[in-house]
């Protein structure tokens, strides 16, 4: 998994306590990154409406819409996050040994699953679930 997902959820949810337009440098700070991956995460997210945006000196994020209908799995597409996947692959086509030539597709299915079973729970876990965790926290 790449950390778009975690920033994403995190700057919804700070978005959400705040109730008001917050500029890239402000989500940033509460982040602890810096404004442009922060701009190019909240990207995505604006494209899913998930938040609005103004434009300027004056500008900023504000969220969109309801926490209690927005699931993690929204918030996943939004930013095309990967929860389970390898960036190597074992074997090669081109083995003769059934083992080398096929474990690498049986293991992308296999990790297939679990990124989709991951989403769904994602999709069972909403935004104001992860308020009452913070509540509990303090």
């Amino acid at each position: 998994m790449n950390s778009a997902f975690c920033l994403a959820v995190h700057a919804l949810v700070y978005l959400h306590h705040r109730g008001e337009l917050v500029s890239s440098e402000e989500l940033a700070r509460n982040i602890c990154t810096n404004p442009a991956r922060v701009r190019k995460v909240m990207a995505g997210l604006k494209k899913a409406g998930l938040v609005e945006t103004r434009e300027g000196s004056e500008g900023g994020y504000r969220f969109a819409g309801e926490p209690e209908s927005l699931t993690l799995d929204r918030v996943a597409a939004a930013v095309d996050a990967r929860f389970v996947a390898a960036r190597w692959r074992s074997g090669s086509l081109d083995q003769p040994c059934l083992v080398a030539s096929g474990m690498a597709d049986v293991m992308d299915g296999l990790l297939g699953e679990m990124d989709d079973r991951c989403r769904a729970y994602l999709s069972t876990v909403t935004l104001a679930e992860l308020d009452r965790r913070l509540k509990l926290v303090k």
